[in-house]
């Protein structure tokens, strides 16, 4: 979608604190060696604080330094990638009733790592079909944790941190403009998080512990890597393009790029190499000291980068994220000045 009035008001993010790779190794959870090719120099580790907890205070900090009143928030979508804690359980309606504390309708967003951006254009289309919409409040929320998922061993090539992210959109004026934000999808890829399993009668009752590499092979033996590669290339591509195009936005006309911490090697495949991307025109410096957040790299770093003043009053920058299903979005965003709190 093009948009002509659409801001990004405020962003926060909850990230704990951080674990370097020495140190996993020496506690005997992971072999640096074996990770090595990620160049993750640590990832945010929290120690018993779930994800929806981390999510309602983003939530909070967001709307508070948005300036909002909670019965501004028309929407708040809450995405997630991870085990949230309960079972048969909304748990968009918990980081609203904590962290916002109105009664907008609170929607849970399931599209893994690209999460976080499909959320956001729903948000965009939210607030286009009503003028008289103001504001939707996007959050994210993940904790990778055993038993259920190895942040070291189930998805090799990346390595996941945990943490959350808010974000408040809005069609009022803000620090950014978002000029467009499109989503693909390819339904046939989506055996590359499911591999030849049968479907479980419940939770990890198939496998104990997720291996998303064994999940991948399963395909990539069945239809060749040279055809699975090509389709995640054509929808990265056809992602940047119609971005891009939308916004009136050529490639070299980007000065900087927001991308998912999927671990350098999957990093320079997939965005860096294809696209002549300068990895210091990236958030990766960062991101390589947070790991992949699940549904929350983009709207995280987006954030503390744009606060810390890397991103800069009239640079246009491209966020860029992925999911399994497949999934991609991209989103061309223009900076108009350095954020603040709003709040009085």
């Amino acid at each position: 979608m093009k948009f002509d009035d659409l801001y990004v008001v405020a962003t926060t993010s909850q990230l704990p604190e951080r674990m370097t790779l020495d140190e996993a190794e020496k506690a005997g959870l992971c072999s640096a060696r074996a990770l090595w090719r990620t160049d993750i120099a640590a990832v945010c580790v929290a120690e018993t604080e779930p994800a929806p907890v981390m999510a309602a205070e983003a939530a909070r900090a967001a709307v508070r330094r948005a300036g909002c009143r909670p019965d501004e928030i028309d929407l708040l979508l809450y995405a997630s990638t991870s085990y949230q804690g309960h079972d048969m359980w909304p748990a968009a309606s918990y980081v609203q009733r904590v962290g916002v504390g109105n009664r907008c309708p609170a929607i849970d967003v399931s599209q893994m790592s690209n999460g976080g951006m499909a959320a956001m254009e729903l948000a965009a289309g939210y607030l286009l079909a009503d003028a008289g919409r103001s504001h939707v409040l996007v959050t994210t929320g993940d904790r990778f944790c055993l038993p259920g998922f190895d942040r070291w061993r189930s998805d090799p090539g990346t390595i996941c941190g945990d943490g959350a992210a808010a974000a408040v959109l809005s069609r009022r004026p803000g620090f950014a403009r978002i000029r467009s934000l499109v989503t693909v999808s390819d339904s046939e890829l989506e055996r590359m998080a499911r591999g030849d399993d049968p479907f479980g009668a419940a939770p990890f009752s198939v496998r104990p512990t997720i291996d998303l590499e064994a999940n991948r092979r399963a395909m990539v033996a069945d239809v060749g890597l040279d055809a699975v590669l090509e389709r995640i290339d054509a929808g990265q591509r056809e992602t940047f393009d119609r971005a891009l195009s939308e916004a009136d936005t050529k490639l070299a006309d980007i000065e900087f790029f927001v991308v998912p911490s999927l671990g350098l090697g999957r990093l320079k495949a997939h965005f860096l190499d294809p696209f002549g991307i300068d990895p210091d025109r990236t958030s990766w410096s960062l991101g390589r000291e947070i790991g992949h957040l699940g549904a929350g790299d983009q709207i995280a770093l987006f954030g503390l980068l744009a606060d810390s003043g890397v991103l800069r009053p009239g640079q246009r920058c491209l966020l860029a994220g992925v999911g399994q299903g497949f999934s991609w979005s991209a989103a061309v965003v223009e900076m108009l000045h350095t954020p603040t709190d709003l709040a009085g």
